[in-house]
């Protein structure tokens, strides 16, 4: 009925109500956001990471922080999952959220933002101080109409920054991306771009990434060549905002697991389980890249039925190349029918049969069954997600990594975590 009802409404007349439901959040919680440092962090890939980090760090440096993300939503040591679906919740979520966090006495917000938060104005009345672009890959395609579309909406972030009454304003962009000259063009007090470059000489691999930074040596143990960029957005910041350097590297050098990213199942079975969000091409093709040393098995499906259904023989191709053993399975097809999608996805594949296994459990524990030593399962597609969706709004509540803890432990093994919440 909602899209119904959107379907028969003029875009003026749902921005014009967008805006005034974003302005009224504010208003109604006293803009939190004037009395608040508030970081944004946009892009396709790596958001919830980097905020992740940049949380880190504000606390490392002695900072009371908060944290909106998609995985979660934490005041200091308080912490919540996101249920929502959605990254930038409406209806003045995200205002309440910053006032809950003001009375706390947090001095430092992190707020993960997206494009479709911005084309709905939600970003309004959040007042910044500072925003870290990631990078800018093909996604949403279907929703903006084109990528263009969805570059400007990112960008919008970008002139809202420019906008903002505070000072200094801070813009911290990845210099390796095509876009990233686009953001770092703004009219702000402090520009600070970042790159491999910066990080050189360094060595990403399934276990953490390895890199020199001002002269000195950093281990952070987060897997991967992306989490590299990850790393080094959240230090550029810190870096700009003139943060102790000794309380940088104590955040990063003993970053925690981050939930639903490169996130490894940890147990007593003799290969790896790792569950990721990677559910585009290039996040995809990123992922299996950390662990090529390993015979790979992965289990994916294409997130989102009914939106861009351009990526899902892209993504079989590249499942096709690393992964030894594939099995295709159900996702989130929303109205559309998860066979089509796997069919699709299924196209890409041209050097090897996958297995179809829809029953996403089943296909989580044929593959935790096929596994040997010193092989990785990578589950990809949901990470933190809390439900499968499907037809006419229902929805089942899920977790990869709960499911992958309940399957091994089936199979004999002590898992760590399988009595936690």
């Amino acid at each position: 009925m909602k899209n119904f009802i959107r379907g028969l409404l003029p875009y003026s007349v749902l921005d014009t109500y967008h805006h005034a439901l974003a302005l009224w959040g504010a208003l109604r919680w006293g803009f939190p956001s004037s009395k608040l440092l508030v970081i944004g962090i946009t892009g396709t890939k790596g958001k919830s990471s980097t905020s992740e980090l940049v949380a880190s760090i504000l606390t490392s440096a002695g900072y009371k922080v908060a944290l909106a993300s998609t995985i979660r939503f934490a005041i200091e040591d308080m912490s919540e999952p996101n249920l929502f679906k959605m990254t930038m919740p409406g209806h003045g979520y995200l205002q309440q959220f910053m006032r809950r966090a003001l009375n706390a006495g947090c001095s430092h917000v992190v707020i993960e933002m997206t494009s479709e938060g911005a084309v709905q104005f939600r970003h309004k009345g959040i007042e910044l101080d500072a925003l870290i672009f990631t990078n800018l890959q093909p996604e949403h395609i279907e929703r903006h109409g084109s990528f263009e579309a969805y570059a400007a909406a990112k960008l919008l972030l970008a002139k809202h920054l420019e906008e903002s009454r505070k000072r200094p304003r801070y813009i911290v962009a990845n210099a390796d991306d095509a876009y990233g000259a686009k953001f770092m063009d703004i009219d702000v007090e402090v520009k600070a771009p970042f790159s491999l470059r910066n990080a050189e000489p360094y060595k990403a691999d399934d276990t953490s990434v390895r890199f020199v930074w001002h002269g000195e040596l950093y281990t952070v143990p987060l897997p991967g060549l992306f989490n590299l960029y990850n790393v080094l957005a959240a230090m550029t910041l810190a870096d700009a905002m003139q943060l102790p350097r000794v309380a940088i590297r104590r955040a990063v050098e003993h970053q925690a697991p981050i939930a639903g990213r490169a996130e490894r199942v940890v147990g007593s079975q003799p290969y790896s389980v790792v569950v990721d969000y990677a559910h585009t091409p290039d996040s995809l093709k990123a992922l299996y890249e950390a662990y090529k040393e390993h015979r790979i098995i992965g289990v994916l499906g294409s997130t989102g039925g009914g939106r861009d259904t351009w990526k899902r023989a892209e993504m079989g191709k590249i499942a096709d190349e690393y992964c030894d053993v594939a099995i295709l399975t159900n996702e989130d097809p929303y109205d559309e029918n998860p066979q089509k999608i796997v069919d699709d996805l299924a196209k890409g594949f041209s050097n090897k049969k996958p297995h179809v296994i829809m029953d996403r459990r089943s296909a989580i524990k044929e593959a935790l069954r096929e596994a040997k030593s010193s092989d990785v399962v990578l589950i990809t597609g949901k990470g933190t997600d809390p439900y499968i969706m499907g037809p006419n709004g229902t929805k089942e509540a899920w977790s990869d990594r709960r499911v992958a803890q309940e399957e091994l432990a089936k199979l004999g093994f002590k898992v760590e975590g399988i009595g936690e919440k």
